[in-house]
């Protein structure tokens, strides 16, 4: 009767579909002595519906009296045994639960000697064809309600569905060998006995230890194990803190006296920057697979505090790895990705990163998810944590088949992984694992989780540990003995305590031996640039020409492209003939002169590919053809390198992450990601200020990723207006105070000591050049780049081929070239800007014919501040009076970074004037009117050449 009590209620979705998935006919029964299959028994309803007919008419009558059909609902996945594995427990009265209800069905206990002729569809009988009632219940219910629950019955794809079946119902799949048992053994060891020599050690040192869920290291290596069977040479891993110390131990294969000197005190930093804390640090290691016996490359990507915010990250370098090995099916490069359970359900970036999983030009051809499901969060229990029944539904999204085990059941748990890992190289789809486990400490070792979890941490306290529990099983069934087992427990503390002694003897502490990313051969072997020269950013005129001739054509025959496409395709066969330039035309030879370089270019972001603005237009559409296009980009060169331009789905915090991730993979290729407006990148905040202007800080890390966020105040109202410099500049690492010392290689020397580089260009040129710049420094900095709006179409913002050719360079500030110039003793004022607001004053100086009188030098390169450049433009009109103008509020904006730096490099001794908006709360007006008077009001006030007397600064 102990299976009888599971009948339908145990069976749920698979077992129902399985028996009775189309109609009465689906199998027949009979008794063992009985002849031909009769027809299943008919319902107290009369007739001889299904039992999902059954469920349905039941419904009709009272939707709350129908079960929602998971057997995976009553599987025992809670190693605890004190909740249920979801949110929802009910059980409606219909479910047969005790012989009583067998009448509903016109069953009795008789009954289940009788036998059945199963469906096609079902893998349960193994090579028999009929089972009785009986058999099918205890084969159905060993299946899929014990410690394994299976969700797949979502997934619209019978062969997927069937595949999943035949692995987890055919008799005996569970079985394992000896030498694999002990394999197991082994590792549980491992994984536990690393925790344990942590405690003893480090008792009053926060780990975030993975007691609890040491099944977790047997997890990850058999999927790595299976994978790499199956091809895999490079694997790529995230992964939260918890249990970070253990992997890198035991599946990264980190020095353990790498490990245990993190824990000195005393251990002095060699590299620059601030280092970090050590379960957040990754590791980068090739090495031999013992299991197969084929090398293996495991990465795992450093991340932050910020739960699952390292997803995407490791999915844009997973891609970029696939790239450049020509992986284009994911048989050689993966991705592996551990949650907690309620960041899983918590995180919206979770559910980006999933939305991208099978887009063309951001899949990775299926992610392995592993989820630590500790049934809590810090201190949160699961229903004030999540609304869906599982921590798990948001896979359901994209179809993902999720495996729930019960991560004290470490067979279970392997046996789950490998067909994981199976399923991702046969469908390169994402799965998921939830291993349900319990978190035996609190949400850290100094935490005490009994002040708000005192029942589930009283039996915590009770429970066995795994390996004890594990170990105890192979000693009765004679696979091991305990004087093996213990001889396992002495070896691997002997390793420990080895490792420990080692560690005591390092002193100082190199960040860069736990680089996650290296790139062998562009840095020297002690990880210094090979040069310290700023390059030459111009290109042979014949290059240009041949670009412009490219980009105003269309490759492909017989294609037709809409008219107005043709209009902008001949202005810029018009602007080529006339050697001229407007920012889209610099951008297309910015791009193709390094795809002739060898340089792969990647452009993702939203509506890139014609671009916001319609300005850009790298993708041509066929207008007769449905889904034909054409990317000129790609017909520059026969042996050019490869251009990327990827639509992104709406996502910026996924996307942004997505593409730094890429740019990780490889120093030479420029990859940029473009806001649609500038003011979006603040919902991808958490990766600007936990990964891009921290990265190399934290983690000796080089990333050259470029962001494009489109700027300037132009009446379109609060929020399509900034990109927010004032958050970029604020973050930079450059001193405000420290006066330089100004050696030859000032420049590059800046760069290179920055966090990242901030720019404002007003000309096409410059953005040419730097753009170009970015990739041939020796080292990697994210770039900022505020792009215009209404400079891609102005007819002054065009740029001449003579400031882009062989010599010529990027320009940090553009000095005043005009009148002014020429007589600089009679300057009265010297206005310093940046951007668009340069062509405003340039119009109204005209208009007010202060040509001579006034002078307008543009900062182009605003962090690192070009110190050398704004003392020489200063001392070049000694008599003038000094305005920085922007158009921008005052509490925004540029002014609050770069006045403290001009006092500096004027000593103090000249005031720096403000003239642009009043501060705000709101980064610009919604009023058209209000716009163009305050406008209006600062440009005055700028060539009011009496505006400043009497005051004092």
């Amino acid at each position: 009767m102990s299976q009888l009590r599971l009948l339908p209620s145990r069976l749920g979705a698979q077992a129902s579909r399985l028996l009775a998935s189309h109609d009465v006919q689906i199998f027949g029964w009979r008794s063992r002595s009985s002849g031909p299959p009769a027809s299943f028994p008919s319902s107290k309803h009369g007739g001889s519906s299904s039992y999902m007919e059954e469920m349905y008419f039941a419904w009709l009558e009272n939707p709350q009296s129908v079960h929602k059909i998971r057997g995976h609902h009553v599987a025992q996945l809670d190693p605890l045994g004190i909740l249920d594995a979801d949110l929802d427990s009910f059980v409606p009265s219909d479910l047969i639960t005790t012989i009583d209800k067998l009448a509903f069905y016109d069953l009795r206990e008789a009954d289940l000697d009788k036998e059945f002729q199963l469906p096609t569809t079902t893998f349960i009988g193994g090579s028999e064809h009929t089972l009785s009632l009986r058999e099918i219940i205890r084969r159905l219910e060993s299946t899929y309600c014990q410690h394994i629950g299976l969700e797949f019955m979502f997934i619209n794809d019978v062969e997927q569905c069937q595949w999943i079946r035949q692995k987890f119902e055919t008799p005996g799949v569970m079985q394992f060998s000896s030498e694999e048992k002990r394999t197991l053994l082994a590792r549980l060891v491992r994984s536990m006995r690393f925790e344990d020599f942590l405690a003893r050690k480090w008792s009053s040192e926060k780990r975030f230890g993975l007691e609890g869920c040491e099944v977790m290291i047997p997890a990850l290596k058999t999927i790595i194990d299976k994978s790499s069977e199956m091809g895999i040479e490079n694997v790529i891993l995230g992964m939260p803190h918890r249990g970070r110390l253990n992997v890198l131990a035991n599946v990264i294969r980190k020095d353990l006296e790498q490990i245990f000197c993190q824990f000195d005190p005393k251990l002095e930093a060699a590299d620059e920057g601030s280092g970090d804390v050590k379960y957040h640090l990754g590791m980068y290691h090739e090495r031999i697979n013992r299991v197969t016996n084929r090398n293996i490359t495991l990465s795992l990507v450093a991340n932050p505090s910020h739960l699952e915010a390292v997803d995407p990250v490791v999915q844009g370098k997973t891609k970029a790895e696939q790239f450049y090995r020509g992986d284009a099916q994911g048989k050689k490069v993966m991705s592996i990705l551990v949650h907690g359970d309620a960041a899983f359900a918590g995180q919206g970036v979770v559910y980006e990163t999933f939305h991208l999983s099978d887009l063309p030009s951001y899949t990775t051809n299926g992610t392995v998810h592993v989820v630590v499901n500790n049934q809590i969060g810090f201190t949160t229990d699961p229903r004030m944590a999540r609304s869906s029944p599982y921590p798990t539904d948001v896979a359901r999204v994209v179809n993902a088949p999720i495996f729930h085990v019960n991560a004290d059941d470490p067979e279970a748990v392997i046996y789950v992984c490998s067909v994981a890992a199976e399923w991702r190289n046969t469908f390169n789809k994402d799965v998921v694992v939830d291993l349900v486990c319990y978190r035996r400490r609190g949400h850290n070792e100094m935490d005490e989780p009994m002040f708000t979890q005192p029942l589930m941490y009283k039996q915590i306290h009770r429970q066995v540990p795994v390996l004890k529990k594990y170990a105890d099983k192979l000693i009765a069934e004679g696979t091991v003995t305990l004087q093996e087992f213990e001889e396992e427990i002495a070896k691997y503390d002997r390793i420990c305590e080895e490792a420990y002694g080692r560690s005591k003897d390092k002193k100082i502490l190199h960040i860069k031996h736990w680089l996650d990313s290296p790139w062998p051969g562009f840095f020297n072997v002690d990880g210094e640039p090979k040069s310290m020269t700023c390059p030459a950013t111009g290109t042979p005129e014949d290059v240009l020409t041949h670009i412009g001739e490219v980009a105003s054509s269309v490759p492909l025959e017989d294609f037709k492209i809409h008219t107005g496409l043709s209009r902008i395709l001949r202005g810029r066969a018009d602007m080529t003939k006339n050697r001229m330039v407007d920012w889209a035309l610099a951008e297309y030879m910015a791009f193709g002169s390094l795809l002739k370089e060898g340089i792969h270019v990647r452009l993702s972001g939203q509506d890139v590919e014609r671009g916001t603005f319609s300005h850009r237009h790298h993708v041509l559409h066929d207008q007769e053809v449905d889904r034909r296009t054409c990317v000129p980009m790609n017909h520059l060169w026969p042996d050019q390198a490869p251009y990327t331009v990827c639509n992104s789905s709406l996502s910026e915090y996924g996307v942004l992450g997505f593409e730094l991730g890429y740019a990780m993979a490889s120093p030479n290729a420029l990859v940029l990601w473009e806001a649609q407006f500038g003011d979006f990148h603040n919902t991808a905040q958490c990766i600007i200020d936990q990964f891009i202007s921290t990265g190399q800080a934290k983690w000796v890390r080089h990333n050259g990723i470029v962001l494009l966020l489109p700027h300037g105040m132009e009446g379109m109202g609060p929020e399509h207006s900034s990109a927010r410099p004032e958050r970029f500049l604020q973050m930079s690492n450059d001193d405000s105070d420290a006066y330089p010392v100004f050696t030859k290689d000032f420049e590059v020397s800046q760069l290179y000591d920055c966090n990242w580089i901030v720019v404002n260009c007003s000309t096409p040129a410059n953005y040419f050049h730097v753009l170009r710049r970015q990739v041939l420094l020796p080292f990697r900095k994210p770039l900022i780049i505020f792009t215009p709006k209404s400079l891609l179409r102005h007819p002054e913002a065009k740029s001449s081929f003579d400031q882009m050719v062989s010599g010529t360079s990027f320009q940090r500030v553009i000095p005043e070239d005009g009148a002014a110039a020429q007589a600089p003793e009679r300057v009265r004022r010297l206005i310093f800007c940046t951007g668009k607001v340069y062509y405003d004053l340039v119009k109204e100086r005209s208009s007010q014919g202060l040509e001579e009188q006034v002078a307008i030098t543009r900062l182009e390169q605003i962090s690192p501040f070009p110190f050398d450049l704004i003392k020489r433009e200063a001392e070049k009109y000694p008599d003038a009076e000094l305005v920085w103008c922007q158009e921008e509020h005052k509490n925004m904006g540029y002014y609050d970074y770069i006045s403290p730096r001009f006092m500096t490099i004027l000593s103090r001794a000249r005031p720096i004037w403000y003239v642009g908006r009043d501060p705000a709360a709101a980064p610009a007006t919604g009023n058209r009117n209000t716009h163009l008077v305050s406008l209006k009001k600062f440009l005055d006030t700028a060539f009011n050449l009496q505006a400043f007397e009497g005051k004092t600064f």
